[in-house]
């Protein structure tokens, strides 16, 4: 071989080693698992949060907005019974799937609404049926609690801040929505805030 061969054979061989090899396959592959990584983040984060249009569609659904947010020891005379927001005491009425035999002071109970709870409220005599599919509505979820409202003017109502249901009987499809749009729902003033660690007694 002549020496001019040899010396172009180097270089060839030089060249090939030097050069860099882009890992495409990997490159493609890690891509992938990112990509279907932020699909299932985005896809569970959609699916805990409720969506306005879950609220929207809630038959009979009563809303009100600007409610005040203020700390008072004083009764306060709310424009709903039961109230679905508005002035209320320091103290928040524990609402970690709690069910009370006795009837609430308001201004506790709306405080726990600012923290994104669901009260539900029953008009004493409620059939044991009803009362008992009820109790288990909230022990079951968190951020939810029940107790009897004697001036209640309807069997059932379901009360959120700002937003509010009357039902007649336990086994309408409108209990499971209405927890499902506003348990910590987008409603909530204060996200994050404790359902326990307060009053914990009627």
């Amino acid at each position: 071989m002549s020496k001019s061969a040899r010396n172009k054979n180097a270089r060839k061989t030089k060249n090939v080693l030097t050069q860099r090899q882009t890992p495409w396959g990997a490159i493609a592959f890690f891509t992938l698992i990112g990509l279907v990584a932020v699909v299932a983040v985005g896809y569970a984060f959609i699916q805990s949060r409720p969506s306005s249009a879950d609220s929207a569609s809630i038959a009979g659904l009563v809303t009100k907005d600007d409610l005040g947010r203020d700390h008072t020891t004083s009764p306060v005379d709310y424009a709903t019974d039961p109230p679905m927001g508005g002035d209320h005491d320091a103290a928040w009425q524990n609402c970690n799937g709690r069910v009370y035999d006795a009837p609430l002071r308001n201004e506790n109970a709306v405080h726990s609404l600012e923290h994104g709870a669901v009260w539900i409220t029953y008009r004493p005599g409620l059939a044991a049926a009803q009362l008992d599919a009820l109790k288990a509505k909230v022990t079951g979820t968190d951020y939810t609690f029940l107790s009897p409202y004697p001036s209640l003017d309807a069997p059932i109502a379901l009360s959120a801040w700002g937003n509010q249901v009357k039902l007649q009987d336990a086994s309408d499809k409108r209990v499971d929505e209405f927890l499902r749009a506003f348990v910590k729902g987008p409603q909530t003033p204060e996200p994050g805030a404790a359902c326990d660690g307060a009053k914990d007694t009627p």
